[in-house]
């Protein structure tokens, strides 16, 4: 239970100021120490100081909205510690936290960045930053208290003693948006398994949790006979249950997975053309999928909105299929677990032909969202896929930020899916872009064999058809087993 300021006795009071400002002393006895050491240097008012960041706060104004307010599960403080960059990298970074709160469905009451070499191993923060991030969750009434970083189990349970509220940290907020947004049979599955890889290391005991199951001896203890002796604490027994979770979790997104690698073999069979949609969350990717196939995928401007991959098949402007496939979004530090539990639905980037990396060209700076994403890209095995940068939201998007991504990237255009701005064109780079069929022929088809004209117009790339009197003349490219299929009709053609 949360403790409000007013509930503590004067002298605990006056015993917490004076811890706080023995902490604080401390520290500064500390910085006091370590001015003569060489190499790079921090500011010593930005060290001491828990900077706030402006505009963080999603506090609703208008009171008509205190129904929808009231639907918010939790309120809460944010806390990053700003180890490298600049002021204003950290600042983006509480602001991309502050989204992903949101759309967790949190109401975000104030965030504040602590400057340091780096985290406290203790408290993440820092004793005495601590005992001022307790004030300020009272002063707020904020419930939660969540860290732009992934937080050992000590860290947790050392900072949630301190500010007396629950603490978590930007693994489980991801995690938790995740678990929200699984839809699939599949998605539920591997959300679940990284959700216990993450809790495994970081179950607590509490009081009579922590006592032995089946121990004991003696005419009135235990449970008879083979089972007197230690047995195992709760807390083992809750882990070694976990594990058997996992272990069976594995095992059927496994069966899942030959599904898909089935559906997968299918399309190579059939030498459809296979093109990922790719990019950092909120981009626009599901966007850009409905204009160019018009899928009706769900479209929301919210952090992974997007979970279950969606494949859908489209033509090229010259009238060749290939499937477009909207993939999960990517975010700067992606859980590892994560990336493993996700690992089945990634490959679907990995088997592409092509890939659309699609990165929001209204951001501050979308450089960093193509670093992280190219970074996960890399961990499935699919930096050597041919990318082509798609800069969306360029109708909105400041213009020297454009100019300055097409001059950065080897190939980028500029659309809005939005809008249709450069959908055209990128219906165009795509046709140019995807790999032409090996095997060009020119064969005369019968028309009682319909069902192979279809073929080449779905699998191959038609350069030229004329219907005669014997049946249809075709030039076209083709891959190699459907050129076998053609090659009876070949000679009659050169004939």
């Amino acid at each position: 239970m949360a403790l409000t300021f007013s509930s503590l006795p004067q002298d605990h009071q006056r015993r917490t100021s004076e811890r706080r400002a023995d902490a604080l002393m401390d520290e500064d006895v500390a910085w006091s120490e370590n001015e003569a050491r060489d190499g790079d240097q921090l500011d010593r008012d930005e060290r001491a100081a828990l900077r706030r960041v402006a505009g963080l706060s999603t506090e609703l104004q208008d009171v008509t909205e205190v129904e929808y307010r009231q639907l918010r599960l939790e309120r809460v403080v944010l806390v990053g510690v700003w180890t490298s960059g600049t002021a204003r990298d950290a600042e983006n970074s509480l602001a991309e936290l502050a989204a992903l709160a949101e759309t967790a469905g949190a109401l975000v009451l104030d965030g504040v960045i602590q400057r340091r070499d780096k985290p406290d191993p203790a408290t993440y923060i820092g004793s005495g930053k601590a005992l001022e991030l307790r004030d300020l969750v009272l002063e707020s009434g904020a419930d939660t208290v969540v860290c732009d970083g992934e937080l050992s189990p000590g860290q947790l349970i050392h900072l949630e003693d301190v500010v007396k509220v629950k603490v978590v940290d930007r693994t489980a907020l991801i995690l938790d948006i995740f678990a929200q947004h699984a839809k699939s049979r599949e998605g539920k599955a591997q959300v679940s398994l990284a959700q216990m890889q993450y809790m495994l290391p970081r179950l607590r005991g509490w009081g009579q949790s922590l006592s032995r199951q089946m121990g004991g001896g003696g005419s009135s203890g235990g449970g008879g006979m083979a089972t007197r002796g230690p047995g195992e604490t709760k807390i083992e027994t809750d882990r070694r249950r976990i594990r058997e979770k996992m272990a069976k979790m594995r095992r059927e997104i496994a069966d899942m997975r030959t599904g898909r690698d089935v559906k997968r073999q299918e399309r190579k069979r059939n030498k459809v053309p296979s093109v990922a949609i790719a990019g950092y969350t909120n981009a626009g990717k599901s966007s850009l999928l409905n204009q160019l196939t018009g899928a009706g995928v769900l479209v929301e401007n919210a952090l992974f909105a997007t979970l279950d991959p969606t494949v859908r098949r489209a033509e090229t402007p010259g009238g060749r299929a290939y499937t477009l496939t909207d993939t999960v979004g990517f975010v700067r530090h992606l859980p590892h677990d994560l990336v493993e539990a996700f690992r089945s639905t990634m490959e679907e980037v990995g088997d592409a032909d092509l890939i659309l990396h699609v990165v929001d060209g209204s951001h501050p700076v979308p450089e960093e969202q193509l670093a992280a994403v190219r970074s996960v890209i890399g961990e499935v095995g699919a930096h050597d896929i041919p990318e082509v940068v798609v800069v969306n939201k360029a109708d909105v998007a400041d213009e020297l930020v454009l100019q300055r991504l097409m001059r950065a990237e080897k190939e980028a255009i500029a659309v809005s899916a939005h809008t249709g701005l450069g959908i055209a064109d990128l219906l165009a780079l795509i046709d140019e872009r995807l790999p032409r069929p090996a095997v060009e022929l020119r064969a005369l088809v019968p028309y009682t064999q319909g069902a192979l004209v279809s073929r080449v117009h779905a699998e191959g790339e038609i350069l030229s058809e004329e219907h005669t009197d014997e049946g249809t003349l075709l030039t076209a490219q083709v891959h190699e087993e459907l050129a076998a299929l053609l090659e009876p009709y070949a000679p009659a053609a050169r004939g």
